[in-house]
């Protein structure tokens, strides 16, 4: 999904929806701090480029192929969700304790 406002675009891999919140994912093969980074500066202008979602509670994920070790602590201290390759599953990697940041 993307979107142009005012000059400013975003563009969401995947954005999963519901009533009451939102979740915008980012999908790499080999997924880098800089993927990471660049998703929270896409999470802080989410609400304002997609404005249909204004009201709902946005959070973030980050998915790869390949997740190294430190990318995934990483994204997990910036509050995103960190789903990963497990076989044929895909597993969450965030602890019980976790808790997602809200935009």
């Amino acid at each position: 999904m993307s979107s142009k406002r005012n000059g400013e675009g975003i563009e969401v891999d995947l954005l999963v929806v519901n009533d009451n919140d939102v979740v915008a994912i980012e999908c790499k093969s080999t997924l880098s701090i800089d993927d990471v980074n660049e998703h929270v500066i896409r999470l802080e202008k989410l609400k304002r480029l997609l404005p249909t979602y204004k009201d709902k509670r946005a959070m973030g994920a980050v998915t790869g192929m390949v997740i190294p070790d430190n990318v995934a602590a990483y994204a997990y201290k910036q509050g995103f969700y960190v789903i990963a390759q497990s076989g044929d599953h895909l597993l969450i990697r965030n602890g019980e304790d976790f808790r997602p940041r809200v935009w």
